[in-house]
């Protein structure tokens, strides 16, 4: 009698246990107790293609509008066009990779200011100061500082660091820090007059970097493509009287 019990519950067992292997497959357990006893579902393991972020979209998806002002200085053929954001994480970056590439290949650089007042507190302050460093000490200091603001994000957090920073800077780099700075107001026009321009071209995201030829611009999504792309400019250059801007097919980059 006790080895027909037996038997009768290993049968019993081992039909549960197949019932329990088919509910699986058909996804009868796609859910899990959570500590209160409801049944949670199980979240599916993503593939590779969904952990891959998106491929980065030209000015975050926006045309450009009026590009008419996307043209090199009088006497160069090719350009490069920066429009940052002392406070931009992705304008930092992107920095000393940009002053490398005009040094190696001796193009014009054309910067703009262009501080996203919308997200950042103390980029326009910062840029202020970049200007009056370059309009009343010295163009290449205030690269210099520019350089340096950006190497020193992480610990600038508000205006006052900003503050206790630029003091640092004067008097390391030999300079008399001013008690106001910009007191006519001048340098704060010349950044608004840069963000206006970046408004004008319709910019959406900092850094904004393009390679420009008389007839053609290409936005820089991906600076390891840089140097490529400026050669590319360099080999479409050419003497004759050229039409308008008009958009290169733009690979795809990375802000900001």
């Amino acid at each position: 009698m006790k080895k027909k019990s037996w038997i009768i519950l290993s049968a019993v067992v081992v039909v549960l246990a197949g019932a329990a292997v088919v509910a699986y497959n058909m996804g009868a357990f796609d859910s899990l107790p959570d500590s209160a006893g409801a049944m949670q579902p199980i979240q599916p393991a993503m593939t590779a293609a969904q952990t891959t972020p998106p491929a980065p979209v030209a000015n975050n998806g926006y045309p450009f509008k009026d590009t008419s002002m996307l043209k090199p200085p009088t006497g160069a053929k090719v350009a490069i066009f920066e429009f940052e954001d002392l406070e931009c994480p992705a304008c930092a970056h992107a920095f000393p990779l940009v002053r490398a590439a005009v040094e190696r290949h001796h193009v014009a650089l054309v910067r703009h200011d262009f501080p996203l007042t919308e997200i950042h507190i103390w980029s326009f302050d910062a840029a202020v100061t970049a200007r009056y460093i370059q309009d009343t000490i010295s163009p290449k200091l205030a690269e210099t500082f520019r350089g340096d603001v950006f190497a020193s994000q992480s610990r600038i957090n508000s205006k006052e660091d900003l503050d206790r920073f630029t003091r640092s800077w004067f008097l390391a780099h030999g300079q008399a820090m001013p008690f106001v700075i910009d007191p006519s107001g001048a340098c704060r026009n010349e950044v608004k007059s840069d963000r206006a321009l970046g408004d004008q071209l319709g910019i959406h995201s900092t850094p904004c970097i393009l390679v420009v030829t008389q007839n053609s611009y290409v936005q820089v999504m991906d600076m390891s493509q840089l140097d490529h792309m400026i050669d590319q400019a360099e080999a479409q250059t050419t003497s004759q009287t050229e039409p308008p801007p008009v958009a290169l097919l733009t690979p795809g980059l990375a802000r900001a």
